[in-house]
């Protein structure tokens, strides 16, 4: 229960683990991902989310043990959506089904939110550099590092690995997650929730590992670059407004003033104004930037106010938690 530290092993029974492998067309790897988390961590339980496959992944999961289910609304945001929404348990561990994360770590990702001084881990395949080993493609880690790089600039917080598909979280965490990206932005709406709800994070280094031979990305380096990005500034705009809104007032009022100081200083001069539709426009972009600030000052005020229920929820989310895992403990 929050707020007490402890220290179980993971055979104990009063709590759960779900692994959930969300999948599409991952044929040649899901087997041995299957197993190899089996043995790992052999109380908990593999949930394999086929994600419209046709070469099928869900057929062999199955055969390896793992509960196989279907979504049919195609993007691996959708399937996350629906497996917190699907599967109630104590921890989760999520990891993708093309074998580049080890099993064997599993212990690692989970330990902190079991002795509870974490809410969610990263697994971190930066900071030890197997990434940037075994990566083959020059624009994954080129998105990993801006993707980070502009975080850490709106956010004031830096994670060593934003895009990692080898996480973990506990229950509360799961339950209060409004996931809101289709696809692959997924990785990167976990990370700016994290932040921006300030849950207690930790990051473990994890190594890492190419896809094998025969397997291939569907990560799109470009479109999908490009929906994260999206999705970093449409998250800044939703979490932050007041700061999003007080930079394009900044630059409204930066193109004011090299619009209208001209005018004024030919004014001071002359007394004239020769050039009536320039000061027109100098004017509207002033305009634009008080109005931004005020949207910016409304929203945030907006935004406060979801927090502060949001907040409440959170503490409704563990009371009841609390209460289910005591009722485990007495019976």
């Amino acid at each position: 229960m929050r707020g007490q530290r402890r220290e179980k092993p993971l055979a104990d029974d009063d709590f759960s683990v779900a692994i959930l492998v969300p999948c599409y067309n991952e044929a040649l790897t899901v087997g041995k991902v299957v197993d190899d988390f089996r043995a790992a961590l052999p109380s908990a339980t593999v949930y394999v989310y086929d994600n419209n496959s046709s070469d099928g992944t869900g057929d062999i999961a199955r055969e390896h043990g793992a509960v196989v289910r279907r979504e049919q609304r195609q993007g691996k945001g959708n399937v996350v959506r629906q497996m917190l929404r699907d599967i109630d348990a104590d921890y989760y561990l999520m990891v993708d089904g093309d074998d580049t994360y080890p099993a064997d770590q599993a212990m690692d990702l989970l330990r902190p939110l079991i002795n509870d001084v974490a809410d969610t881990v990263v697994g971190d395949r930066l900071s030890n550099g197997t990434y940037g080993e075994q990566n083959t493609r020059a624009g994954h880690g080129f998105g990993n590092d801006l993707v980070r790089g502009l975080i850490g600039m709106l956010y004031g917080v830096r994670l060593n690995d934003v895009m990692t598909g080898y996480r973990s979280f506990n229950l509360v965490f799961a339950k209060t997650l409004p996931v809101l990206s289709p696809g692959f932005e997924i990785e990167t709406e976990l990370s700016i929730h994290a932040i921006d709800k300030r849950w207690r994070i930790a990051q473990v280094p994890v190594a890492y590992r190419d896809r094998p031979l025969g397997s291939s990305s569907k990560l799109n380096t470009v479109s999908d670059g490009f929906k994260v990005l999206g999705m970093i500034f449409s998250l800044f705009k939703d979490y932050k407004p007041l700061g999003f809104f007080s930079i394009l007032a900044l630059v409204f009022f930066v193109v004011s003033l090299v619009l209208g100081v001209p005018v004024i200083i030919e004014f001071g001069a002359t007394h004239l104004v020769p050039r009536l539709p320039t000061a027109i426009l100098a004017v509207a972009f002033c305009g634009l930037s008080a109005l931004c600030l005020v949207c910016g000052l409304i929203l945030d005020t907006v935004v406060k106010g979801n927090r502060r229920e949001w907040e409440l929820t959170v503490y409704e989310t563990y009371r009841s938690q609390n209460a289910s895992t005591q009722s485990r403990l007495d019976r």
